[in-house]
């Protein structure tokens, strides 16, 4: 008895001290396992505002082999993909984490629309528009609509896009009746171009009761109303565009000349724009579609309206235009000096957008550069 007790007595320090030393050890391989995540994590971080990507990249790789639980390293590391291009590899990031059993609803659904973010990236519409459906009634619904909303508009199917913008109206999300009626006015000229006039005449007037502001739908129906020869009944369209979308006035004013010439509404159609002419926004479009009314082209008559027009505003675009019809002293050197100015005028009659700056030499209605709508003023370069 006296033996065991002795070795028990004797055995209790050496216990104490192997759990101590045990402990000692887990101890420093746990602080060693958060001391590598976390410092690999803020490395990535620091590369990352460096604005040193491939290396945020390495960095975070390497965090989330430390930890292959953390969520938040995969969404970091799928967005950092996403933003390189490297759609293939944010895909499979984002398909890992909807994978793991135990991520919560709402990481689920975050994975959810950051994949369908990639997908959209990569140009996969169609994977994309089914991961952006399976978003309804999460917290990223409002999101996934508004990009549903680009999906359906870069395919061009119009019907698609005009329900989701329906639905985005109806949630509060603004007023998104000038974009239905440019969706209307899409399907009307795809039924143009298929010789159903009738029924692109309908969604023209559906368009215009959409978006009584809307320019585009009266214009579109006015071409197609002189196309079919009832130019009387363009004309009166036009002219009630002008009231009702004063500021496409540049862009309406030369079909109204081209119209009233053609069914002999000179008169009415002068008076209209001439009043536009003396508003505080004199444009040379408009002033071109005056000119060619009064029949004045290349003519005196048409000199003394540019120059007065040069008194109003600093245009070369409009010097260039009396200089085609005076006699310089030196006449020899008139064309050589014309072409010249010609030339020079050119990049200042372009049509410019107000939201990525896309120059080009017809006005849009959808920018072809950044997708937006109705981002083209009017108004030619040189008078922005």
């Amino acid at each position: 008895m006296e033996f065991e007790l002795s070795t028990l007595l004797l055995g209790l320090p050496l216990a104490f001290g192997l759990g101590w030393l045990a402990s000692r050890m887990d101890i420093r391989q746990l602080k060693l396992e958060n001391q590598q995540a976390p410092k690999a994590y803020f490395k990535g971080l620091n590369f990352l505002l460096n604005e040193q990507q491939d290396q945020a990249i390495d960095a975070f790789i390497e965090a989330v082999q430390n930890d292959p639980d953390t969520s938040e390293l995969h969404f970091a590391l799928g967005n950092l993909f996403r933003r390189r291009g490297e759609y293939e590899r944010a895909v499979r990031v984002h398909q890992h984490l909807l994978s793991r059993a135990d991520l919560s609803l709402d990481d689920r659904h975050r994975a959810q629309h950051a994949l369908a973010l990639d997908y959209l990236k990569a140009g996969l519409l169609d994977r994309a528009e089914e991961a952006l459906l399976k978003l309804e009634g999460t917290r990223f619904e409002e999101q996934a609509r508004l990009a549903l909303l680009a999906n359906y508009e870069r395919s061009r199917d119009w019907a698609q896009a005009a329900g989701v913008a329906q639905r985005l109206q109806a949630s509060g999300q603004g007023d998104f009746g000038t974009r239905l009626a440019h969706y209307l006015c899409e399907q009307a000229q795809t039924l143009q171009q298929q010789g159903h006039t009738e029924q692109a005449l309908d969604l023209y007037a559906q368009a215009i009761q959409t978006a009584p502001q809307s320019a585009r739908a009266r214009m579109e129906q006015a071409k197609l109303l002189h196309g079919q020869g009832e130019t009387h009944a363009a004309f009166a369209v036009l002219m009630e565009a002008l009231d009702q979308a004063p500021q496409a006035s540049p862009l309406i004013a030369p079909l109204l000349a081209q119209y009233a010439q053609a069914c002999g509404q000179q008169a009415p159609a002068l008076d209209k724009l001439l009043a536009i002419y003396r508003g505080p926004q004199p444009s040379l479009d408009v002033l071109d579609a005056i000119v060619l009314l009064q029949g004045a082209d290349a003519t005196e008559c048409a000199r003394d309206w540019y120059v007065q027009h040069l008194e109003k505003e600093p245009s070369l675009v409009a010097a260039a235009k009396w200089i085609a019809g005076e006699k310089l002293e030196h006449e020899q050197f008139h064309p050589q000096v014309q072409r010249a100015l010609d030339h020079a005028v050119k990049p200042l009659t372009r049509y410019r957008c107000a939201a990525c700056g896309f120059e080009a030499k017809q006005h849009f209605w959808q920018c072809p550069g950044c997708q937006t709508w109705d981002s083209y003023p009017a108004r030619r370069v040189e008078e922005l």
